[in-house]
């Protein structure tokens, strides 16, 4: 059974708060309740609305986002109403009720960026695909995932990488971008317009596949294996603060694999734009050894990149 949990998250408006969790709440779709009586195919929206400062609340994919009336602060009760959010879940009941609803649907748009590896090209759309990073060396590690595995059937794909709204594609060098980017972009938007599943539940349900293909994007130290030494919470908090971002810009990942307190020495691997780039081995390896040292002085004296 799913146990979920409610990370609080401020927005640019002083009166929205969006509550995340850590597994998607509705199919792709989102949806916008005004009031209690818009609400009637949400039970969770309708017991939100009871809370009196509650004036609008909006369901997407993996996010509840509530906008309140001014007589309350969010400070006050942020912690309260995520408790709230999490507990109902928790008790598998449901967000979204009415099959035949009908949802406020944003249009699809699919976008292709090139990265600093030519064997790969990132797709990015304009709505959330995964909730953690995951990656895809051949089709069958893409059993239980549907679109890596409608992917894979194109023969010119030969892995696919997934992380928060895009995927990344490494192609065979027999085939040039030119030749067959729009068709993939194509592909994807038509795909995600469908609603179609990226991943199914029975993917995350075999324990040993997704350890082996996935890393949580949220980790911290409150939530990382408390079996890990220390140093390797704080480089693994390092990586995920100051080198994740930079390289999920060009379509990749650094997830970390090992640290070694004998020889204080550090292996990462390189997934997605990275793995494989004919740079990224001895850029990223240096650029982070160095950034380690510098931050974690006398701990770390070198760092392996290995590609995923």
């Amino acid at each position: 059974m799913k146990k979920y949990s409610i990370k609080v998250v401020p927005t640019s408006h002083d009166s929205i708060i969006k509550f995340e969790a850590n597994y998607f709440l509705t199919q792709h779709i989102s949806y916008e309740f005004e009031n209690i009586e818009e609400a009637k195919i949400s039970p969770l929206a309708q017991q939100l609305f009871h809370l009196p400062f509650v004036k609008q609340i909006f369901i997407a994919q993996n996010f509840v986002a509530i906008n309140k009336y001014d007589i309350v602060e969010w400070a006050d009760v942020q912690r309260e109403v995520a408790a709230q959010i999490e507990a109902y879940l928790n008790e598998g009941r449901s967000v979204i009720e009415a099959a035949d609803a009908a949802p406020k649907k944003v249009p699809v748009t699919v976008y292709a960026e090139s990265t600093p590896n030519p064997s790969v090209q990132k797709f990015v759309a304009n709505k959330k695909l995964v909730l953690q990073t995951l990656e895809f060396k051949n089709i069958d590690e893409a059993i239980n995932a549907p679109l890596p595995t409608a992917l894979f059937n194109f023969p010119f794909v030969k892995e696919v990488f997934l992380d928060d709204n895009y995927v990344s594609i490494t192609k065979y060098e027999r085939v040039e971008w030119n030749d067959i980017s729009n068709e993939i972009r194509e592909f994807l938007r038509d795909y995600l317009e469908q609603g179609k599943d990226v991943v199914d539940e029975a993917y995350f349900k075999n324990s040993a596949s997704t350890e082996a293909t996935s890393v949580d994007n949220n980790a911290s130290p409150s939530v990382m294996d408390e079996n890990l030494d220390e140093v390797s919470k704080q480089i693994i908090t390092i990586i995920d603060e100051y080198v994740k971002p930079a390289v999920a810009s060009d379509g990749g990942n650094i997830q970390f694999q090992e640290y070694d307190p004998s020889t204080q020495k550090v292996a990462v691997i390189l997934q997605g734009a990275c793995s494989g780039c004919p740079s990224s081995t001895f850029t990223l390896k240096n650029g982070i050894e160095n950034m380690l040292k510098e931050m974690l002085p006398g701990k770390i004296a070198s760092v392996e990149a290995i590609n995923g």
